[in-house]
């Protein structure tokens, strides 16, 4: 379709035409890693403008490949939906290049260019195998970094015996030239646990990680690191327990105080994670490893009445709140 006869109001609904189903697909394989619903939507959406654009464009799915990807990163979108898209952020384009990648995986478009041409270091590879299986580090992580990992290699070199304090530090200060702040202290990331599974291995010399430099970010440094203990104190007993919203808050602050728990950890809690006879917490963390914690001891009288609220159970509470 010719950019001149296209309508002056953009559709308020996306067409992603064939590939209608299998935005459908590429959603359950989102759900099955649990991530969080409005990460899976963010990801649906630019799955479905990048469908929508194809039909707009007459583009075929054998035509889907790397120039596709760049003209829809440069098109002036005019595809239609209900928010404002911004097909150029490396984030919204991040999300698209995934749900191609999904596509060739099910062969309903033809591999990627970068994906044929790029082949993995064997040691890379057992990098990633160790990060998943002994760092309880998810595969699309251990994917990341061994990606990152690859894009150092040619400025550390193939021998790990060979490496040194001031050539590891160089590196990291070239690639800070190239890259954003929030890449390259990932990337950091990435090679100090590279340099770990080496030293691990024998590989290389131990403690190499220390020479990694750190990355200073000022973005939120005018906020205070910790509260005080007097602080989280006064927080904790601001929570009125007459009400079940006090008594649900209440809970969460202990376990985010006491146990040092993440907000997911506690939001994919359920009332029967807790083990009252023990005393103990069940928690998925990081890479959905199960750990077994102790009960916050504040009010052990009656630690019923803070995890439970009435007839309504406390987790479902929990995530009606996270959902406003």
């Amino acid at each position: 379709m010719n950019i001149n006869e296209r309508p002056t109001t953009a559709p308020r609904i996306m067409d992603a035409g064939e590939l209608t189903p299998w935005v459908a697909v590429f959603a359950d394989e989102l759900g099955s890693p649990r991530h969080t619903p409005l990460t899976i939507r963010c990801y649906i959406d630019c799955a479905r403008h990048f469908a929508a654009w194809l039909v707009i464009e007459n583009v075929e799915l054998s035509e889907v490949g790397d120039d596709a990807l760049g003209r829809f990163a440069k098109h002036r979108c005019r595809c239609g939906g209900y928010r404002r898209a911004v097909p150029h952020l490396t984030s919204y384009l991040s999300r698209v290049h995934r749900f191609v990648v999904f596509l060739a995986g099910r062969g309903v478009v033809a591999p990627l260019a970068e994906a044929i041409a790029s082949p993995v270091d064997p040691l890379v590879r057992d990098f990633q195998e160790w990060l998943m299986r002994h760092r309880g580090i998810r595969d699309r992580t251990a994917v990341r970094h061994g990606r990152m990992i690859m894009r150092l290699l040619p400025s550390l070199g193939s021998d790990p015996h060979a490496y040194n304090p001031a050539e590891i530090r160089m590196v990291i200060l070239n690639e800070a030239q190239r890259c954003s702040v929030a890449y390259t202290k990932t990337m950091i990331t990435a090679l100090r646990g590279y340099l770990r599974f080496l030293a691990a291995a024998d590989l290389c010399r131990p403690g190499l990680e220390h020479a990694v430099p750190r990355i200073p970010q000022w973005r939120l440094s005018s906020l205070p690191r910790y509260l005080s203990p007097d602080q989280v104190d006064r927080i904790v007993a601001s929570c009125d327990l007459r009400t079940r919203r006090g008594i649900r808050d209440r809970a969460i602050l202990l376990l985010l105080a006491r146990l040092g728990l993440r907000a997911g950890d506690i939001w994919e809690m359920r009332l029967g994670d807790i083990d009252w006879d023990s005393g103990t917490l069940r928690v998925k963390g990081k890479g959905r490893c199960e750990t077994l914690l102790p009960l916050p001891q504040d009010h052990k009288p009656s630690h019923r009445e803070i995890f439970a609220i009435g007839p309504v159970n406390f987790f479902d509470s929990c995530a009606t709140a996270r959902k406003r």
